[in-house]
């Protein structure tokens, strides 16, 4: 299991999910270029003391992560506000990659194309998009759950 981020936004959100990842012993892709510049210490802020534990890969852009998978070692699995699978009701494999779009305006068309699979976390209506950090915790969750992945 792997976390992908798509051309994050905001330093707190990424500095929150490198945190959860470091905690559930979950990789992290970064997909370049990021909205605010990349440092060890806008993240450490956000990422306290657990930025160091945190395994992280950063990519200049995403021909160049797409060049560092294999499509039969790794299904990549969009969440996006514009799916229809919801997340409540997908199953899971060990080897996927699940990928978020930046907080501001998600992945571009030819990303959404490009992955395996895309699902949606179902919210109330008239309600836009989670947090991206929440976001992240609540399917990291669900996936560690259903492929028995959490850490012992």
């Amino acid at each position: 299991m792997r976390v992908a981020l798509y051309q994050p936004d905001i330093a707190g959100n990424l500095g929150t999910i490198l945190r959860t990842c470091a905690c559930l012993d979950v990789p992290v892709d970064i997909i370049e270029p990021c909205g605010f510049p990349f440092s060890d210490r806008s993240l450490k802020r956000s990422g306290m003391d657990y930025f160091d534990q945190a395994d992280f890969t950063r990519h200049a852009d995403w021909s160049t992560f797409l060049n560092q998978i294999t499509p039969e070692s790794a299904r990549i699995v969009l969440l996006s506000s514009k799916a229809s699978h919801p997340l409540h009701e997908f199953v899971f494999r060990k080897n996927d990659i699940l990928l978020f779009g930046s907080e501001s305006a998600g992945v571009p068309d030819d990303v959404h194309q490009r992955a395996n699979e895309r699902i949606t976390i179902k919210m109330k209506s008239g309600m836009r998009s989670l947090n991206l950090a929440v976001a992240n915790g609540m399917a990291l969750g669900e996936a560690l759950h259903q492929t028995g992945q959490f850490p012992e």
